[in-house]
């Protein structure tokens, strides 16, 4: 297997593992980008452009992320509360009086953000065609009655937390979750990365797709928890529910689905853009620093714990981001990030300084913790060593 890219002395284990993951895990094309101290220290791409294809990945191919996109839009409303302009204790509807509706009157944004609002589902799911609508969507999601009491559990909203973000983006600065991130995020970063991708980008990325991991002689076969297993197989489970908030399944490869603002599922990135975008969320890179210390404590300090109402295992969240842990295994117990729905993973680890962006066109079966992103975080431990 041809690899392209670099690494910096000490991090050959994370290219050993990047050339594995193409050898034993089915890999068809990735990339994978590492910053330590804001410097980077591991650059690898290859493979096929797209899932189906035979064109090389260059280096600035990108691809869709799915739910690694969350921990970016986390970061604009956490941005806003450091700037004063967003109050994390304030009912969601101080901004957007319509969703005081059904009993959510007093859900705050800090429950938004930690994934405690109680609107993982929507009893009439949207079309893709309805839920690239901005107005249209957030009517039907401020309608939603909650399926628990916001504020006294916690389960992943897969789906709605992209009309949750971006809606309230819209009411406090009227601009979209995916304009405020070009202006305020890629453009000072320089970073290869969209919510809502502009058709003049558009060459640049990769048709993704399914795919399974080939068997490995003398590897024992896994299987998920029965309780899971049931969860996802019920329509009518709150699991199924929430991936299913947007019905029929949207095609990943449409270029109205990848031009929509879906900060929950759509963002398009490379490698090299989710890592830095790290960086920059935990120190300086190139002069530019998203988070104050103060923010960074605020996003990784845990919010959520326990069982998940909606991916039935136990999860862990600070303000936005997934919390290393055994549903999300990141590099250690400081790390935050989030990962994309059978791959891709991004992450900062403030302790060791590591920043991490893992994007593939290839999607496994898995949903927070996928082996070929799970190698590669486990070649940086070993290369910290």
């Amino acid at each position: 297997m041809d690899v392209n890219g670099t690494v910096a002395e000490g991090f050959e284990p994370v290219r050993e593992a990047f050339v594995r993951n193409f050898e034993a895990l089915g890999e068809r094309g990735a990339a994978v980008a590492v910053y330590r101290d804001g410097r980077k220290v591991v650059d690898l791409w290859g493979g096929t452009k797209d899932v189906d294809g035979t064109a090389p990945w260059q280096r600035d191919t990108a691809q869709i992320v799915r739910s690694a996109t969350k921990g970016v839009a986390a970061a604009v409303l956490l941005m806003l509360a450091e700037r004063g302009e967003l109050d994390l204790d304030a009912p969601v509807g101080d901004h957007w009086p319509e969703y005081k509706a059904q009993g959510k009157e007093r859900t705050t944004v800090r429950q938004v953000l930690a994934h405690r609002a109680g609107v993982p589902v929507l009893d009439r799911p949207l079309t893709p065609a309805e839920a690239a609508d901005p107005d249209l969507a957030a009517t039907a999601l401020a309608a939603q009655a909650p399926v628990w009491e916001p504020g006294t559990d916690h389960g992943y909203h897969a789906q709605t937390y992209s009309w949750l973000t971006n809606e309230l983006l819209r009411r406090v600065t009227d601009r979209s979750i995916g304009e405020w991130i070009a202006a305020e995020v890629a453009g000072p970063l320089g970073l290869d990365l969209w919510v809502g991708l502009p058709e003049a980008e558009a060459h640049r990325v990769g048709r993704v797709g399914r795919i399974e991991a080939p068997a490995r002689e003398g590897a024992l076969r896994t299987r998920p928890k029965r309780a899971v297993a049931d969860a996802y197989a019920d329509p009518a489970s709150l699991t199924r529910r929430a991936f299913a908030a947007i019905t029929p399944q949207p095609d990943e490869n449409d270029p109205a689905y990848r031009a929509a603002v879906l900060p929950a599922s759509n963002g398009i990135a490379t490698a090299d853009a989710l890592a830095r975008f790290y960086a920059a969320l935990t120190g300086e890179v190139d002069g530019v620093r998203l988070f104050s210390p103060a923010t960074v404590a605020l996003a990784r300090r845990e919010a959520s714990v326990g069982p998940d109402r909606v991916l039935v295992v136990p999860t862990r969240f600070g303000l936005g981001y997934m919390l290393h842990g055994s549903a999300s295994p990141l590099l250690g117990p400081g790390s935050f990030g989030h990962p994309g729905r059978g791959g891709a993973l991004g992450f900062a680890d403030p302790e060791s300084g590591i920043a991490f962006g893992y994007v593939t066109n290839g999607f496994h079966q898995s949903v927070t913790a996928d082996p070929r992103a799970q190698a590669l975080v486990r070649a940086v431990r070993t290369a910290l060593a």
